[in-house]
């Protein structure tokens, strides 16, 4: 891929609540791109950033954000009832608090949801506890603000009119077969159980959101499971053996619980904890793990790697760091410790 809007289009969306994690993700599967290149991209408005499909921060394209929106809101916000409820934000006042989200941030006036609550609450609205997060979270998930640009390192708000020109209506069904189609084209070959997770669809659904998109996607049975993807997109090729740091809650481990990548003897990390940490992989093997650290102008990238890794695995780790390396902007080598 050539830009970072690009890979964002190809995967139809990319989980993004650490945005520094998920701006890797999209230079990485890019040729060149760099972290100033996706923050321009982000800030330009050619990425979005929103509560979708799961019960957390996308990014997504313009021209996807609104059907994409339509077609998995309605569970999102459902599955959010009992607590929102818990929070005095019935349907009409989360309607209510949406207009008034919309009245504060429209002509541009992007703020943050610090700002969003020193609004609120000068206007007599409790944002106590959870109840900030759960009135934005609401506006995102109906469709009515989104991401604006950064301000130095905080995320402000927008309103969606302003940021994504209007863009296709689909039908329910129409939504639920091109959002399924989006997902194998840019994630398969991958099973209708990896479907269900990624968009919080229900068994029942995800078959039609198939049966809508079958005739555009190719099928193979694999261990008794049925994969589908796009044959344009999945011509297998040789490559190097090639290395990458894969960053926090990335598309590839996420996707895939039932066909991830399979750890090295000796992995460094321990079955059943969340080390909020990235993965090490060297072709389609888990070999470690990573974390990166910048003190002024130094990097430092400490990696925990399993033993017994040759100078050719070696060196394909150092080449991922040297690439992390170039996309943060760093000039000089950083520093690899473990």
């Amino acid at each position: 891929m050539r830009h970072p809007e690009d890979v964002v289009t190809l995967l139809a969306a990319v989980q993004s609540q650490e945005y520094t994690h998920g701006f890797w993700s999209l230079g990485m599967r890019t040729r060149n791109a760099t972290f100033a290149d996706v923050r321009a991209a982000f800030d330009d408005g050619r990425i979005l950033r929103t509560h979708m499909l799961r019960t957390t921060w996308h990014f997504v394209s313009p021209a996807d954000i609104r059907w994409m929106l339509h077609a998995t809101s309605p569970r999102v916000l459902a599955a959010f009832g009992s607590s929102f409820r818990s929070h005095g934000l019935d349907d009409k006042t989360q309607r209510q608090l949406g207009e008034l989200l919309v009245a504060l941030l429209q002509g541009g006036n992007h703020l943050t949801r610090k700002e969003i609550g020193t609004e609120l609450e000068q206007r007599g609205i409790s944002t106590a506890g959870q109840r900030l997060a759960y009135i934005v979270m609401c506006a995102e998930l109906r469709g009515l603000i989104c991401s604006g640009p950064m301000r130095g390192a905080q995320h402000t708000y927008a309103v969606l009119e302003e940021r994504a020109s209007p863009g296709a209506t689909l039908e329910e069904d129409e939504a639920l077969a091109e959002l399924t189609y989006r997902f194998f084209v840019g994630h398969g070959p991958a099973s209708v159980t990896d479907l269900t997770r990624w968009a919080s669809l229900t068994m029942a659904d995800a078959k039609a959101g198939i049966a809508g998109a079958a005739d555009r996607l190719a099928c193979m049975d694999v261990d008794q499971t049925q994969l589908w993807f796009d044959e344009a997109q999945s011509t297998p090729r040789s490559v190097p053996l090639t290395a990458y740091l894969l960053p926090l809650y990335d598309e590839a481990t996420l996707t895939y619980p039932h066909l991830n990548f399979s750890a090295a003897p000796g992995h460094p990390h321990t079955p059943g904890t969340d080390l909020f940490i990235g993965s090490v992989i060297v072709g389609i093997r888990n070999v470690g793990t990573w974390r990166r650290t910048i003190a002024g102008n130094r990097l430092t990238v400490e990696t925990d790697l399993a033993p017994g890794l040759d100078r050719e695995h070696l060196a394909a780790v150092d080449a991922a760091v040297d690439r992390l390396r170039v996309f943060l902007g760093h000039p000089a080598r950083a520093d690899v410790t473990g």
